[in-house]
């Protein structure tokens, strides 16, 4: 079973005027994953969809989505597909590939249909249109270019993975890695940056039931905040800034899209300009 969702994109002034309420339906994707379903966000935050599928005792395939506005789902499209649940399988027009937890697999242009089992998998699933058909390539964590970064005196001791990046292989345009954050530390992503040229999302996840992450977005100079539980992803603007704290340590995955893939490219924000 397929259910997807379009979301526009919003300006900065826009933002502003958001409650709550409004802020999070914008902005806030709170059920990715449904047993026996794939959920899919269309972004038009540079055309990125954000998605999560969970089989359980069945299979899902994922052929299309009208969205694209291509007969296949990946007929235009890249993907990248990360197993943040038990082991679990991915076939790619016909090819299996085993998943366990936290491995990724990215999948090239015009490579077919997607097919995902296991009973205990959970895949979240990240797609931005593509100009060339690159290979499929399977990323386990062991593969992933690692960075230990932060200090426990600033509550920010985390390590970085990354996947699909310069550094560790080719795509498009999706750049892909995940953040763990060590216990005790809780602040991500600070000082804080934006990247006019690219759009994000982040999927917060390993978080315990009872507690959140509050993610800071919105200018430099007058931000906001959502609170966010296990599970649940952000998107976020090229004009905004993305950090956040938590109330307990947590792992994120962040997936980037549009100009370039130059991780570095980022304009810093300093902690005096922060409003």
């Amino acid at each position: 079973m397929l259910k997807t969702e379009t979301r526009q994109a919003i300006d900065p002034r826009h933002a502003k005027t958001l409650d709550t309420a409004a802020l999070r339906k914008e902005f806030l994707i709170e059920d990715l994953f449904t047993e026996g379903r794939i959920n899919l966000v269309y972004s038009h935050l540079d055309r990125m969809i954000v998605g999560g599928a969970v089989p359980g005792a069945g299979t899902l395939e994922l052929k299309e989505a009208k969205e694209t506005g291509t007969p296949g789902f990946l007929d235009r499209r890249e993907a990248v597909i990360v197993n943040v649940g038990g082991e679990g399988g991915v076939s790619v027009g016909g090819t299996d590939h085993v998943l366990g937890n936290r491995d990724m697999l990215y999948v090239g242009m015009g490579a077919g249909p997607l097919t995902f089992s296991g009973k205990d998998a959970r895949f979240y699933i990240l797609s931005a249109p593509a100009h060339r058909a690159l290979p499929t390539r399977l990323v386990r964590i062991s593969d992933a270019k690692r960075l230990d970064l932060g200090d426990r005196a600033t509550s920010n001791e985390r390590s970085i993975f990354q996947f699909v990046h310069p550094d560790v292989m080719e795509s498009c345009q999706l750049v892909v890695g995940m953040t763990k954050l060590a216990e005790g530390s809780v602040w991500n992503t600070m000082p804080a940056h934006v990247h006019d040229r690219r759009s994000e999302a982040y999927l917060y996840f390993d978080l315990p039931e009872d507690q959140r992450v509050f993610h800071f977005m919105g200018e430099p100079s007058e931000t906001r905040h959502m609170v966010v539980k296990n599970e649940q992803a952000i998107l976020s603007p090229g004009w905004s800034v993305h950090c956040g704290a938590g109330t307990a340590s947590y792992t994120f995955i962040w997936a980037m899209a549009g100009d370039n893939v130059d991780y570095r490219d980022v304009d810093m924000v300093k902690m005096e300009d922060l409003r």
